[in-house]
């Protein structure tokens, strides 16, 4: 038996120890063709490794960061199923204790033959990489943040959105799949819960590819105004703005927020709060309160992390939150619900209400998913087959930190506080109960 057959043969033992010890409900293939455990049927969720180099890999560095890397470039892929499978087959019970039954012979034998085994290292992705670290708030710095995340492709992101490209949570009313509908419903929640009404002056933070300004102004009547720091967003949001004929209704500004004039009797972000960075919030609070009239409301729409018992806990970033920032949005930060509502008070505002969407966002990055997947292969004609490993990873990934509770989204409605009468109804019974 030469060297290569002993490393094989050493991992199929090793593969098929954890396979038992931990009741894994998938198998392996290896690069040579055969599968562990040895009868596994071919149509069983399996996970594929394409070369011994994976392994040595994963050996020399075993971090998350390494297991992307191998993914992306497809040296470890998932074969008859989804991420989603692959959650539903983790092993019941703690897996850190299950694996502790290995015999640590078989472990051994492994790293021992294969740390310095011949084979391709990790391919560089640094070309997909943000700068995760960029969170200076300075405008140029703020734009290349957002350039790398949405100026993609225009064309990639209408594979997967709904018709009006929405790129946030959208609102179910009643259990359905149907994306169109729920984020029209979504938006016309946004709407209700500014009370906007014919001649107000909204102003959308981040407005993306125009669709919550333009549906403002046709179906309230308001003076839109929307900021962005993207280009290819912009132009197709000026393109669709002339196409609904309302040039003399909505206003769209390619400008850091923070340097727009001018006052507005409502504001909202939706979405856009996680690319500030969490030592930029004093200035980002302050802008929205000069911005906004006295009394005016602003909703506060944002993904957030749960807080943990200490300041200094909630500051650490785990493996996958860095490598969301690192794949995905450079400069991101998310906050805990307490510190957005402490941030607002601290700088001028009145909290009236706040609405977890969790479970929303959960089903909208799902449907995301979904429409992606289904139109993998113009995907990777128009961004490359990495770069759509990552988003589908990325989009899947984010579904199941919603659905589990890892990360939450919050909807706040504030106005700018002034002494006396906020000047809202009683009883929230006109958003959910709209005329």
């Amino acid at each position: 038996m030469n060297s290569d057959d002993k490393r094989l043969a050493a991992l199929r033992r090793l593969l098929a120890e954890a396979h038992q010890k931990l009741g894994l409900k998938l198998g392996f293939k290896l690069w040579d063709g055969s599968h562990v455990p040895a009868g596994w049927p071919e149509g069983g969720i399996t996970i594929a490794l394409r070369d011994p180099g994976v392994v040595s890999a994963l050996i020399r560095k075993p971090k998350l960061d390494t297991l992307l890397n191998l993914h992306i470039t497809d040296r470890i892929s998932l074969l008859n199923g989804s991420i989603f499978d692959l959650a539903g087959a983790r092993p019941e019970g703690k897996v850190g204790r299950l694996a502790r039954t290995i015999p640590k012979g078989a472990v051994f034998d492994v790293v021992r033959r294969f740390i310095f085994a011949p084979g391709a290292a990790p391919s560089s992705v640094e070309h997909l990489k943000g700068d995760e670290i960029a969170r200076d708030g300075a405008p140029a710095t703020n734009k290349a943040n957002i350039a790398y995340h949405y100026d993609v492709s225009n064309a990639f992101y209408r594979l997967f959105l709904d018709e009006e490209m929405v790129y946030t949570c959208a609102y179910f009313t009643e259990d359905h799949g149907d994306l169109e509908r729920a984020q029209r419903d979504k938006l016309d929640m946004i709407c209700r819960k500014l009370r906007l009404k014919p001649g107000d002056r909204f102003l959308d933070i981040g407005c993306g590819w125009g669709a919550l300004v333009c549906h403002a102004a046709q179906h309230y009547g308001v003076e839109a105004h929307g900021v962005t720091l993207a280009e290819e967003q912009l132009a197709l949001a000026r393109e669709k703005v002339a196409r609904l004929g309302l040039e003399d209704k909505v206003t769209l500004h390619l400008k850091d927020f923070t340097l727009m004039e001018g006052e507005f009797d409502k504001i909202s972000s939706i979405g856009m709060f996680e690319h500030v960075g969490i030592a930029n919030h004093p200035t980002y609070f302050k802008a929205v309160n000069r911005l906004l009239r006295p009394r005016g409301l602003y909703l506060h729409h944002c993904i957030s992390r749960r807080a943990k018992k200490t300041d200094k806990a909630f500051n650490k970033m785990p493996a996958e939150y860095r490598a969301l920032v690192r794949y995905i949005f450079p400069g991101g930060e998310l906050d805990h619900l307490g510190m957005s509502i402490a941030n607002l008070e601290r700088n001028g505002f009145e909290v009236h209400d706040v609405e977890g969407w969790r479970e929303h966002y959960q089903r909208t990055t799902r449907l995301w998913w979904e429409r992606l997947e289904a139109r993998k292969a113009e995907a990777e004609a128009e961004i490359g087959p990495e770069r759509t490993r990552m988003w589908l990873l990325y989009l899947a990934g984010c579904s199941l930190a919603f659905e589990r509770g890892g990360a939450m989204v919050n909807q706040t409605l504030v106005s700018k506080r002034r002494k006396g009468a906020s000047g809202l109804p009683l009883t929230r019974g006109d958003l959910y109960q709209p005329d």
